[in-house]
């Protein structure tokens, strides 16, 4: 058992924020402006660069990704034919092709691991071939689940250059899976991460989540151990939120509750201090990584910063001026509308961004500031100094007061701004308190669909 906590009227529980903004704050570009322009004066020597794979087995029923269910024959065929099209087009638009590096790389999902095997030869050939991305020089991080993480597409990934692969087990308990509409059998799971193992790539990475109906601290200790018996490199742990138009949604609409919100923190200081005593160390809210485990790059596996390319429709890219995607959708219908005309698309259109976010230098420092603060070794107070002249408390001093007035904010010293612990148990309050007003309105503002 963990030691209480205080608490606050304040919910923990407001928004997972791994991306500012979030895609419901972006809008349609009239202008449609060419990639070319938008690239034109980037840096390019240590680019990220993230294919999104739209496909899942099955859709949990917490899942509000931009994933449908199953592929009818020939589909996946033509999404890699649209992603080469988009790479091509992307790659030319970069231009200076001496200059061009890739610093990371990512297959996420939906489930990149949907594709066969032959499959995921043919979208590391698109990385490597017409993106430029030496897969076996960087970082690659591949998401999976249980069901197909089989020996031959581990195989294809391990031979290619996979470092890292993250598997979505979300939990042990039988019962408890089938309570989060995410049917499969424990035997199953630990066949998968006796695969992974056998296929060396370095780094494994397990996704649990907590709050869970019928979840106990007891059920989530079992759980952990479970996971802990594997000795993964990295566990993230993730409390279950109830979004709109997801399949628990459907099941009982989520509300405020703040019995539900107590349960969520009481097993986060549980699933917290107990990986803490197994020697890992926390790196965010979510985030824990063995003390010995091997880096993965100077940013590891993070695809959020400036200099971001996404290719597939629904992956984001990021300039310093822009952040631009393909449209977004929850519901089913929508989505496999968004994946026809992806599909469908030509060369022209890869060439230019069609939806997005336009960075001013405000929310490009707000940005700064949010991502920093929810990692656990905080803000360094040089880094914003040189990126943006001044201090954070110069450009933020209101929000950052009411932070530490919630006892979320510490002053570590002349060098770092860092969340307390609380603050960090609190982490998806604090980083929507730091969401600007035009981002509040528009997020506001979006019709859902």
């Amino acid at each position: 058992m963990t030691t209480a906590e205080p608490t606050t009227a304040v919910s923990p529980y407001q928004h997972y924020v791994y991306a500012y903004p979030h895609k419901t704050a972006y809008r349609p570009l009239p202008e449609r402006p060419p990639l070319r322009e938008l690239w034109a004066a980037e840096p390019k020597d240590a680019l990220s660069l993230y294919l999104h794979i739209p496909f899942c087995e099955v859709r949990c029923g917490f899942c509000n990704l931009f994933t449908r269910i199953g592929a009818p024959d020939g589909l996946t065929g033509a999404y890699l034919d649209a992603l080469e099209r988009q790479a091509t087009a992307v790659r030319e638009a970069l231009g200076e092709t001496d200059r061009t590096r890739f610093a990371t790389a990512a297959f996420g999902g939906g489930t990149p691991t949907f594709l066969t095997a032959g499959e995921l030869e043919r979208l590391c050939d698109i990385a490597e071939h017409r993106m430029g991305a030496d897969l076996r020089a960087v970082p690659l991080s591949v998401e999976a689940s249980p069901a197909t993480a089989t020996a031959d597409r581990l195989a294809v990934l391990a031979e290619r250059g996979a470092t890292r692969i993250s598997l979505g087990v979300q939990s042990f308990v039988e019962t408890e899976a089938r309570a989060a509409v995410r049917p499969q059998r424990r035997a199953d799971v630990e066949t998968a991460l006796a695969r992974i193992r056998d296929a060396r790539v370095p780094v494994l990475n397990i996704d649990l989540i907590y709050g869970i109906d019928g979840q106990s601290e007891q059920s989530w200790l079992r759980s952990l151990d479970a996971a802990l018996a594997w000795r993964p490199e990295e566990l993230y742990l993730y409390p279950l939120y109830v979004r709109p138009l997801t399949g628990l949604d459907r099941r009982a609409p989520a509300g405020h509750d703040p019995a539900w919100d107590e349960q969520r923190l009481t097993l986060y200081r549980t699933g917290r201090d107990h990986l803490l005593a197994h020697g890992y160390r926390q790196q965010s809210m979510r985030m824990f990584r063995r003390a010995d485990a091997p880096p993965q790059g100077p940013d590891d596996h993070a695809c959020q910063t400036d200099g971001m390319i996404g290719l597939g429709c629904g992956a984001r890219s990021y300039t310093a001026a822009l952040h631009y995607s393909f449209d977004y959708a929850v519901g089913m219908h929508e989505i496999r509308g968004i994946i026809d005309d992806y599909v469908s698309s030509g060369p022209a259109d890869f060439a230019r961004a069609q939806v997005g976010f336009r960075m001013d230098p405000r929310e490009a420092r707000r940005r700064h500031l949010l991502q920093s603060l929810l990692q656990a070794e905080g803000l360094r107070l040089d880094d914003y100094r040189a990126r943006f002249g001044g201090a954070p408390a110069d450009d933020f001093g209101p929000e950052l007061g009411r932070l530490a007035d919630r006892g979320w904010l510490t002053d570590a010293g002349p060098t770092t701004l860092r969340l307390t612990p609380e603050g960090l148990a609190h982490s998806d309050a604090v980083g929507p308190a730091l969401f600007s007003p035009a981002v509040r309105t528009a997020m506001a503002a979006y019709e859902r669909k």
